[in-house]
């Protein structure tokens, strides 16, 4: 959809609502368009893009871990946001990734409409693709405005999802010591 297009379309939905004509809402259709446009720009760029190639030989086979990687996204079920942090660790086999791109791989798909269950699955399975890991596990934080602002609206509720592939879902002690580093023992 262009961006003309949006405008109209928030035009109407605020039109519903209030008096366009308003000076505090005259170019709110425009702003709301190019906010939307930005918000959902995971859908404009692909993994290999973002990682540009950052993949580089090592002998290292001990856990590399990235964590509080902060995160902003929109609820497909309502268009409300849900900010957190979300952890990611991979054990290498024989190429690591450069350090920033971990936390594009995370925007890549936050900044979709989106459901945090399977944006954890996106983002591991990226990485292990990527990389070629012996394991990957990603666990993500998240308050939902759906259900702050609106629903049951309990402010304190924080939803918890994780994704553990091969040896972090195989071996105990591999998980055990992803869930330490970031603090979740």
């Amino acid at each position: 959809m262009s961006e003309k297009n949006l405008q109209q379309a928030y035009a109407e939905i605020i039109g519903s609502r209030d008096d366009l004509t308003r000076p505090g809402l005259v170019d709110t259709p425009k702003r709301a368009a190019k906010a939307f446009d930005f918000l959902t720009q995971g859908y404009h760029k692909t993994v290999e893009e973002v990682v540009n190639g950052a993949l580089f030989p090592s002998d290292n086979s001990e856990m590399i871990v990235v964590r509080d990687i902060e995160l902003y996204s929109l609820c497909e079920h309502h268009i409300l946001p849900f900010t957190g942090k979300c952890h990611v660790a991979y054990v290498p086999s024989g190429r690591v990734i450069g350090l920033s791109k971990i936390a594009r791989i995370v925007d890549v798909f936050a900044r979709r409409l989106q459901i945090q269950e399977n944006l954890t699955v996106q983002i591991a399975d990226a990485v292990r693709e990527l990389t070629d890991a012996q394991g990957v596990g990603v666990i993500i934080e998240a308050k939902h405005m759906c259900m702050m602002m609106r629903g049951v609206e309990k402010q304190n509720s924080v939803m918890k999802t994780s994704t553990m592939l091969g040896s972090f879902r195989d071996c105990a002690e591999t998980r055990y010591e992803f869930l330490a580093l970031i603090g979740q023992k």
